[in-house]
């Protein structure tokens, strides 16, 4: 493609990098990239998702923004308080960069809706804080052969890594590191057991790169991986996930063959 001489002043940075060059901001550009939640990982991950150039991001999000969010959900402010996630979100990433088309959706991801919306994009990008969401877009972008991009914290903790099982061996899903959710109340939420707001952005900011190479093509990615991250002890930690050949939805014999179960 033909850059303008904004595009080109705006991206230098990007297409200097011999990994990246002009190929890879075209790449980036005519990408379109799904984020599901509007929140502390969504935030960092729309912000720089829109900063990289690309071209198209569509939102999903049901909450409204309360002034509990603002301790990390930097996409919002003051004058966002009781707006749609999603309206804050879309009119932030507006301001920041005009190449960019922002797609609103205000709804919660169900059974019902995750294959049509999921279908639209090229990657999606995990920034739910719930075991419901994430095992449902797992299943989804399996079913609908996308790559998923996935992130979770709580407290001063993260985790980062990338699922495409539909690529086959030697690919895992996320169901190939925890088959199923935990009992509930297990594992407290960010309401009940706190997170350090500037851990969203270290996390949110780590996914964001994971999307921006797998759009690219570039670098080493973590399907196969899970970084984990301990920042109250500084501590990083990269182990290898194998794919289950017992898994319910991947593996030699699978028993999930739709999103019926959700």
């Amino acid at each position: 493609m033909d850059f303008t001489d904004t595009q080109l002043h705006r991206y230098s940075r990007h297409i200097i990098l011999p990994e990246v060059g002009g190929i890879g901001q075209e790449a980036l550009l005519r990408a379109r990239v799904l984020v599901v939640g509007a929140g502390g990982l969504g935030a960092p991950l729309l912000l720089y998702l829109a900063a990289a150039g690309v071209g198209t991001i569509g939102v999903i999000d049901d909450d409204t923004v309360d002034l509990s969010n603002l301790q990390r959900q930097v996409i919002h402010d003051e004058s966002s308080l009781g707006v749609p996630k999603v309206e804050s979100a879309a009119a932030r990433i507006r301001a920041l960069n005009p190449d960019v088309a922002v797609e609103v959706h205000k709804t919660r991801l169900t059974k019902d809706n995750a294959l049509d919306l999921i279908g639209r994009y090229d990657i999606v990008a995990d920034g739910s804080d719930n075991f419901a969401t994430r095992f449902l877009l797992n299943d989804a972008c399996y079913f609908a052969k996308k790559t998923l991009v996935s992130a979770a914290i709580l407290r001063f903790d993260g985790q980062v890594s990338t699922f495409k099982a539909h690529l086959g061996d030697p690919h895992p899903c996320y169901r190939c590191l925890f088959p199923e959710p935990p009992p509930r109340g297990l594992v407290p939420s960010c309401s009940e057991g706190g997170v350090l707001g500037a851990l969203a952005g270290f996390v949110g900011s780590l996914q964001t790169t994971e999307v921006l190479k797998e759009i690219m093509g570039i670098g080493e990615g973590l399907s196969g991986s899970l970084m984990m991250l301990d920042t109250l002890h500084a501590s990083f930690q990269r182990i290898t996930v194998r794919r289950d050949p017992d898994c319910p939805l991947c593996g030699t014999h699978p028993t999930i063959h739709d999103l019926s179960a959700h």
